[in-house]
């Protein structure tokens, strides 16, 4: 499916059926460096159980037009401007990592348009390491290593995936390769600026989950209790043996997670 945001062609998938306005939206925002694929052992599930479904490529990504935006209040913008441009009066947000810090600033500023938050993988704040930052700005392969390293759980580092014939590090590694120059920069320039995430969380009135695992490295669950405690009525999931990417790792448990709040 392709929209227009800002003059500017998106492109989402629908999760294998037509997208239509009239029923509960959700849209589903993916982590730096990552684009809509991010989604897709979730999305099937509540396109086929009463939702419409976008999980969308942000700008500059994927399959959407450039440039990519360079803060998470941009990306949150942007997000409103997309719930307008597909026809909806509110959307329930979904974010992993950057996603989720979006999902969050989106919802505080913007409250009428979102009905409920899934936040996946998300802390308080989100401090990029030096080290990849310099490899980010430099275009070295480096940054795309570090973030699959650290971003996926020790068990799945060499196979285990619940889906057959996929290799979760090769697979991440394909998708960051394929992005262009500075596009992952932007996203880990983004994530490390970002301090507003608690002062917006205070802000948030609709329901909310927070989805975390219990082994990632790059947003531990315990950093993320601020958030939570933050969030009035916010609910919290520990995906058990689960990295930075439990809605991969741990497709269905964290669908699990999502079902009741989204």
């Amino acid at each position: 499916m392709r929209l227009t945001v800002h003059g500017r062609v998106v492109a989402a998938t629908t999760g294998g059926t037509d997208f239509n306005p009239a029923k509960p939206a959700v849209l589903f925002l993916h982590g730096a460096g990552f684009d809509r694929t991010t989604w897709r052992l979730q999305t099937r599930w509540f396109a086929h159980h009463g939702r419409s479904v976008l999980a969308v490529d942000f700008p500059g990504h994927g399959w959407s037009e450039g440039p990519a935006l360079e803060s998470i209040a941009a990306l949150a913008d942007w997000t409103a401007a997309l719930i307008d441009a597909a026809g909806l009066k509110s959307a329930a947000l979904v974010g992993h990592s950057m996603g989720a810090l979006v999902a969050i600033e989106t919802a505080a500023r913007f409250p009428d348009k979102v009905r409920a938050l899934g936040l996946c993988g998300v802390a308080a704040e989100m401090p990029v390491h030096p080290e990849m930052l310099e490899s980010a700005r430099a275009n070295t392969p480096k940054v795309q290593e570090l973030m699959t390293f650290w971003g996926i759980g020790n068990a799945l580092h060499k196979g285990g995936m619940v889906s057959p014939g996929l290799w979760l590090r090769r697979e991440s590694l394909a998708v960051l390769s394929g992005n262009g120059p500075g596009v992952i920069h932007t996203d880990l320039a983004a994530c490390n600026a970002y301090k507003d995430a608690l002062a917006r969380a205070a802000a948030v009135k609709c329901p909310t989950v927070l989805v975390l695992g219990d082994g990632d490295l790059m947003t531990p669950a315990i950093k993320a209790k601020p958030l939570a405690g933050a969030i009035a009525g916010a609910r919290t999931v520990v995906v058990p043996n689960s990295g930075h990417f439990m809605i991969v790792e741990r497709p269905d448990e964290s669908l699990e997670a999502l079902k009741a709040s989204v």
